[in-house]
């Protein structure tokens, strides 16, 4: 068993992030988003917007009404149907948010139509079954010489799963466009821990807020981790070739109830219970989060004040 001292500043954001999340008020609306290149992505309650800074050093708004019936039918938002059309929500809005970011680093004259991003889209998840559910599947076969039909072979590929995010995460974030990436995710949850404080959202309240928050998608992914394991566990008996297929089927199944978990956890975060329980969570999210500047705090608000207003002309914006 390995022991990994925290740093000294390690704790120090971590404690932080617990004193932010159990003197939060509850939200009557949770707002989110993502970052996106050189921009955030930020959903309101029936608006999303998106913004980014141009090369020129501008700030390019994107506002828009959420239209389909997965963001705005009421069935949509019942517990355990909501985790899914967060799935759907995090890959839909998330590849507009990306293409329409990507064009505005570009230039319009090189946008980005929605063919190339959709392959682009396929060609990542193709990649992420691989990595997270293949690869488990053969290191298990591996340390089990070939005996993984039982029980214990899926709790040990969900370890190795866990495992291979999290190393995942430590090497992607040591690319550089990453990390810029990674500090627009941080500028994100600054934000929205100001907003949810009860603090007016600028730069010199965001910045010392939290860059960890518990519904973070990173922390969705450690939980995903954790009730897959679980949700995974009775299919060890099943062939290796029909488990594989079964898993596959079953990951919105997953993504359901890894949704609720984190709402339910996100819900009792001002209890010592719950900030006890989103120490993990919270951890996880200093591989994907860096302090940003203020710069990129000012973006990652632009984008907050667009969902939130919903009023104006829905459209492309430029903010000096």
């Amino acid at each position: 068993m390995v022991t990994v001292k925290a740093s000294p500043r390690i704790r120090d954001i971590l404690l932080t992030a617990a004193v932010n999340a159990v003197s939060a008020p509850p939200s009557t609306f949770f707002y989110g988003g993502q970052a996106v290149l050189e921009g955030v992505l930020m959903r309101g309650r029936s608006h999303y917007a998106v913004a980014a800074r141009r090369p020129d050093g501008e700030i390019a708004v994107r506002q828009d009404i959420l239209k389909s019936r997965v963001y705005t039918s009421r069935a949509w938002s019942r517990p355990f149907l909501r985790g899914v059309a967060g799935l759907y929500e995090t890959l839909h809005l998330g590849m507009r948010a990306l293409q329409w970011s990507a064009s505005v680093q570009l230039g319009e004259e090189a946008e980005l139509g929605a063919g190339p991003m959709r392959v682009a889209m396929l060609v990542a998840l193709v990649f992420a079954l691989l990595l997270f559910i293949g690869a488990p599947l053969l290191l298990t076969s591996l340390l089990r010489r070939g005996h993984s039909q039982s029980i214990i072979s899926v709790l040990i590929e969900g370890v190795i799963r866990g495992a291979v995010l999290l190393l995942y995460l430590l090497a992607i974030g040591r690319i550089r466009n990453i990390q810029r990436l990674f500090q627009y995710h941080g500028a994100e949850h600054k934000a929205i821990n100001c907003l949810e404080s009860g603090d007016a959202v600028v730069v010199a309240n965001v910045r010392p807020a939290s860059r960890l928050h518990p519904r973070c998608g990173t922390g969705f992914l450690v939980v995903v981790a954790l009730v897959s394991a679980i949700v995974f566990a009775p299919l060890g008996l099943l062939p290796t070739a029909v488990r594989l297929g079964c898993q596959v089927v079953l990951i919105p199944l997953v993504a359901a109830v890894s949704y609720e978990v984190i709402r339910g956890l996100a819900r009792i975060r001002h209890s010592t219970a719950g900030a006890i329980l989103l120490a993990p969570v919270l951890g996880t999210q200093l591989l994907t989060t860096r302090e940003p500047d203020d710069a990129q705090i000012e973006v990652a608000i632009t984008a907050l004040d667009a969902a939130r207003s919903g009023e104006g002309s829905v459209g492309e914006l430029a903010v000096p």
